[in-house]
């Protein structure tokens, strides 16, 4: 089968994948692997397969947001793809997880538009209990801080004049906030496959995106330096 957004064919999908946003980074994982190999690079979409530790895998770009994101992780379970991993950044809502900290997601708040057009409110966006506690187990071993909870999902990056209730999602006990969780989890659980989520934390929600947002740092490379370890670590827990 060929999947015309991402452009592979089907038969050269592995069924276990790790996705994330950004193109540069899904090379940088790529590198990671043994004998890896570029398959397309469409829009957003870019895609490699290669082995780790002997573990057949995808690694797939996203890009920005949920609506983005859901054509990708469609495709790959269309393509065969079983479980998917999501790796990136995150805002965190705590002094107790700074940026570099990682966070692995149980389940996220689904504050987002794509995800109210698929089930009805109050549906629950949750990870798969066996890849989060593999995903977590991976990450302790990385160093660092670690933790596990919940998170939030938005589509807004920058500020409007809509006040988002960063407050609120801090109260009710959300550790860090993101923009495709959602997608990935709660099309996971309607096409009955295995997702999780890990998120490097790059600064606070509540600041001033526009003037204090910097994910360039030392501290913050170190992050998702670890958080994807983690992952390719899980995958071979997970196989």
């Amino acid at each position: 089968m060929f999947l015309s957004i991402l452009e592979v064919n089907s038969e050269q999908l592995p069924g276990l994948a790790i996705v994330c946003g950004d193109p540069r980074r899904a090379k940088k994982i790529a590198d990671m692997l043994t004998d890896s190999v570029e398959l397309s690079f469409a829009r957003e979409y870019r895609t490699f397969v290669g082995s780790y530790k002997g573990v057949q895998l995808a690694v797939v770009s996203h890009g920005v947001g949920c609506p983005g994101a859901a054509v990708c992780f469609e495709e790959l379970i269309k393509g065969g793809v079983h479980t998917i991993i999501r790796v990136g950044t995150a805002g965190s809502y705590s002094a107790d997880h700074p940026a570099g900290s990682l966070i692995v997601s149980t389940g996220t708040i689904r504050t987002d538009g794509l995800t109210k057009q698929l089930v009805p409110d109050g549906f629950p966006a949750i990870g798969d209990s066996e890849v989060v506690n593999a995903l977590f187990a991976s990450a302790e071993e990385q160093g660092g801080i670690v933790k596990k909870g919940i998170t939030v999902t938005l589509d807004v990056f920058f500020n409007g004049p809509v006040e988002i209730p960063h407050k609120l999602y801090k109260a009710s006990g959300a550790l860090a906030v993101e923009m495709e969780i959602a997608s990935l989890y709660v099309i996971a659980s309607l096409r009955g496959i295995r997702a999780g989520a890990i998120v490097a934390l790059d600064g606070y929600a509540d600041s001033d995106l526009a003037e204090g947002y910097d994910p360039h740092t030392n501290v913050v490379s170190d992050a998702v330096e670890r958080e994807i370890k983690a992952a390719l670590e899980a995958m071979v827990k997970l196989a």
